[in-house]
């Protein structure tokens, strides 16, 4: 569905309720009487064949009576009569509908799907609670109660969930702009949602409730857009088997792993929480504080030891930090403090501080450079109530200026003496919690967010490796298994296809017969590895289908034999294609990894990093989507050390994380040009003096078919094929190509070449230099949405960037926005047609009607540029400008 679509689909004028009763059991009953209670302006039509009318309100026999076309249609009946109504709603004109009824199964669902499509009619559902927007009073569901007006938008699959979200935000008080059930997601789903949510200025977060996702590869690119604008906050059910099975049957999605969803709420800069109190928490701190930490360490203030060290404990666990108190801050604490003359972090204070102390030490940390987070701790005292520690809180924070402040927590212990307290806390946009605990974790929800979020403003490391990579020889290796009928490879095939990637594997022979293992470990040379082949075994070392250190031909030969005779005792049925033979690598001092690419069901290929073993599942690794930079390769080997899945060994040699960056990017890059390779195991890998040797490594094979519903890739790889050399009118060459997120320092230095003129042509006015986030989203872009064209060239030894060019389409792919800009001592060289063209063939291929952009009248050459290449021209008198559009 479209932006556009969608936008119409939430601002209703008129509302018609299909299947309207006075039946109190009835869904119909409900929706009624909540559109009647809401406030709704617009009117409120029930079509009903058994009722007059329905709460007091003239009801209509069928959908052809309705004296106007609805804007939107609840649809309240069973599932049985939804094609029919869905088809009478097309015929009279009415585009939107909410589906109540639960329930069906496949293939009543694709009917469904299919009848809206013929029909032109939006649906929301099935399967859902329905659909309330506060500022419009609309409460189009069949929830127990409102919602009041806010900024927290909210989209839910379980209506169950909405209805406990609904009560808990009644009690703290917290409203929403939209809060849209969507239940089975059959037309409108997350990706919409979090398009139309991401631009809407009533909208100041984003909560979700997930149970699947069909299209990650929508997902993840809306959600990115939104994330980089405002707080995206997720609860994904199914963590546990039983609970992703459930999650299965509720939706009737295939799941993937739950460690696969923490990789894409990661890259698309999302926070992720575990529960509803989780969400609730989440919601309340980041509500109050949309802007990023700007340091992950936190300072404590307590009344109480074991509160502060509770509080410590929950922080350490949680992988957070403590602040560093300087001298200085410690020397005037001391001096508030008469029970102390050491003072740390946390910063006690005692039971028996008076307001006044409190406020002394409060002046004191919240004046103190190094304190940026602090979390305040109260429990109650029989000096004076709760209360009035929190009118000394708010009051010595309302003293500083917004910026020139910590960010504050507060956490008032207890019930009846601390509620007073939290209620001014919250009155005052203090986030407050009743635990320590729950302080600190709402704290790390920000400290997670800030991490994620930083994964959208990185700048990656260039690889200098490429030139270790041949697409193509690898292609045709592929080929070749295939057309042999070869789906399964072990180590010897498996090294023809790794090897064109940089990807070196120990030399492995193969013998069919123990005799021929005999043989070929006399010309190997002792000791060698003996290791099953077999499709049939996955982990073969734990049927001991691996021996290692065999030392004379007669313990080869012996051993072969007796490993053939267990495996066929114990698996009569595997397929044994015979034995490899290795000869020992030096293990001492060595580290030993594990790399895994596994297809996941909706994401396709992911990667898996994590340390040798028997078994490499999603719990013993830490996971990443392709396609990877240097910079997200480095993330991967961060999450595998905080997951505990890759450990620093007391080894003479520590990893070379650079190197193993750079093989992680060349994984990477094998998953992205061989669409054919479904899965690869690369287990043990030798980690040693800087190199990385592969000892056993194994891949899958299967004949890629494109599907035109989903793509193989969850995130769009750089678009290498929109590469090419071009020849500037100089004479001289150059290269014009998508923009990279290693672009940045050259974007920067070309930002900064601008002459003050073509800035103010550019801009239309005078903008500073633009800073490292600028420039982060300038150059990591998503190329499913928007595209960035540049032309660079060497010189002297650098990459100068020359021009660019840049669209930007809305998510319907309608309507396209461009600008161009040539370095200021470049112009004349034919840099922006040669722009300019590109963007409008990229523009071509992903199907834009049309395309436009704004310059200034001085602009002479981007407007005879833009005539020449068939732009209507037209000025805007009232706004000084020149609209540029091309019907493509």
């Amino acid at each position: 569905m479209s932006v556009k679509r969608i936008s119409q689909f939430f601002n209703p004028t008129s509302v018609a309720v299909i299947g309207a009763s006075n039946n109190q059991t009835r869904a119909g009953f409900v929706v009624m009487r909540n559109l009647l209670q809401g406030g709704f302006k617009g009117p409120i039509m029930p079509v009903s064949p058994s009722h007059s009318a329905v709460h007091g309100v003239l009801a209509y026999p069928s959908i052809t009576d309705l004296p106007k076309i609805p804007d939107l249609a609840v649809i309240c009946t069973n599932k049985n009569t939804l094609i029919n109504i869905i088809n009478e709603l097309g015929e009279l004109g009415c585009k939107n509908a909410i589906v109540i009824a639960a329930g069906l199964n496949k293939e009543q669902k694709e009917s469904l799907q299919q009848a809206a499509l013929t029909a032109g009619v939006s649906l929301l559902g099935p399967n859902c609670l329905g659909l309330l927007i506060p500022h419009l009073g609309l409460n189009a569901s069949f929830s127990h109660t409102v919602a009041s007006p806010g900024k927290l938008a909210f989209i839910s699959q379980s209506a169950a969930v909405c209805s406990t979200i609904l009560d808990w935000a009644k009690h703290k008080e917290i409203g929403f702009s939209y809060f849209v059930s969507v239940g089975d997601c059959l037309d409108i789903d997350f990706a919409e949602l979090l398009d139309f949510l991401g631009r809407d200025a009533k909208t100041k977060a984003i909560l979700l409730y997930i149970d699947n996702i069909e299209n990650i590869r929508s997902f993840i690119s809306a959600a990115r857009a939104a994330a980089f604008s405002k707080p995206v906050i997720a609860i994904k059910t199914g963590k546990t088997a039983a609970g992703a099975l459930a999650a299965e049957i509720h939706t009737g999605g295939q799941q993937s792993s739950d460690a696969v969803y923490d990789a894409l709420f990661q890259r698309a800069g999302m926070l992720r929480v575990n529960d509803l109190t989780e969400l609730f928490a989440a919601t309340q701190t980041l509500a109050m504080h949309p802007k990023l930490l700007k340091v992950e360490q936190l300072t404590i203030l307590t009344n109480g030891g074991g509160p502060g060290v509770m509080a410590v404990d929950s922080l350490l666990q949680s992988s957070g930090k403590l602040t560093q108190l300087s001298e200085e801050t410690r020397a005037a604490l001391n001096k508030v403090i008469p029970q102390s003359d050491m003072t740390s972090n946390p910063v006690d204070i005692f039971g028996d501080s008076a307001p006044a102390r409190y406020q002394q030490a409060l002046e004191i940390l919240l004046h103190a450079k190094e304190v940026k987070n602090l979390l305040i701790i109260h429990t109650p005292s029989a000096l004076a109530p709760s209360e009035d520690y929190a009118h000394i809180i708010a009051q010595t924070l309302n003293k500083l200026p917004p910026m020139a402040r910590p960010y504050v927590i507060t956490n008032f212990m207890g019930e009846d003496a601390a509620y007073a307290a939290r209620r001014l806390c919250s009155n005052n946009s203090i986030p407050t919690y009743r635990t320590p605990e729950g302080a600190v974790r709402a704290f790390m929800h920000l400290v997670s967010y800030r991490r994620n979020q930083k994964h959208l403003t990185q700048t990656p490391e260039s690889n200098t490796d490429d030139a270790k990579i041949n697409k193509q020889a690898a292609k045709e290796t592929v080929n070749e298994f295939l057309e042999e009928q070869q789906s399964y490879l072990s180590t010897h095939q498996a090294s023809q296809i790794l090897t064109h990637y940089g990807v070196e594997c120990i030399q492995t022979e193969v013998a069919y017969t123990p005799t021929e293992a005999k043989e070929q470990a006399i010309e190997l040379g002792f000791p060698v590895a003996l290791k099953l082949i077999s499709p049939s075994i996955p982990s073969k070392s734990e049927v001991g289908g691996v021996v290692l250190n065999l030392n004379d031909a007669q313990e080869v030969e012996q051993t072969a034999f007796a490993m053939l005779l267990r495996i066929r005792n114990t698996y009569p049925d595997a397929i044994i294609e015979g034995f490899s033979l290795q000869k020992m690598a030096p293990r001492a001092g060595a580290n030993e990894l594990r790399i895994a690419v596994k297809t996941e069901p909706n994401f396709g290929p992911v990667i898996l990093l994590g340390e040798a073993g028997t078994g490499l599942e999603f719990a013993q690794a830490a996971v990443a989507l392709p396609p990877l930079n240097m910079n997200l390769a480095k993330y991967l080997i961060a999450a595998a050390h905080d997951k505990g899945v890759l450990k620093d060994r007391i080894l003479p040699e520590k990893v070379d994380k650079y190197r193993l960056c750079a093989l992680l990017t060349r994984i990477s890059q094998l998953v992205i040009d061989q669409p054919d390779i479904t899965s690869v195991e690369l287990n043990p890998i030798l980690a040693s003096n800087g190199q990385f040797l592969v000892l056993d490594a194994t891949m899958t094979l299967n004949r890629y078919k494109i599907q035109s519903h989903r793509k193989r890739l969850s995130i769009r790889p750089y678009p290498i094929e929109l590469v090419e050399h071009v020849t500037l009118k100089n004479s001289s060459t150059a290269i014009l190509r998508p923009i990279k997120p290693e672009d940045e320092q050259a974007h920067q230095a070309f930002d900064q070449s601008l002459s003050k003129e073509d800035r103010y042509k550019r801009f239309f006015g005078e903008l500073p230099q633009f800073n490292h986030d600028q420039l982060a989203k300038m150059t990591q872009i998503d190329y499913d949405r928007e595209m960035a064209f540049i032309v660079t060239q060497e010189q002297s030894g650098e990459h100068l960037t020359l021009g660019v060019s840049r669209v930007l389409m809305d998510p319907d792919k309608v309507h396209a926005e461009f600008a161009i800009v040539v370095r200021s001592n470049c112009q004349g060289l034919g840099l922006g047609g040669m722009l300019m063209r590109a963007a409008i063939g990229y523009c071509q291929s992903q199907g834009v009607q049309f395309i436009e952009g704004i310059t200034l009248p001085e602009n002479t050459g981007m407007i005879e540029l833009a005539r020449k290449l068939g732009f209507k021209i037209t000025r805007d008198f009232e706004e000084g400008s020149i609209n540029m559009v091309l019907t493509l």
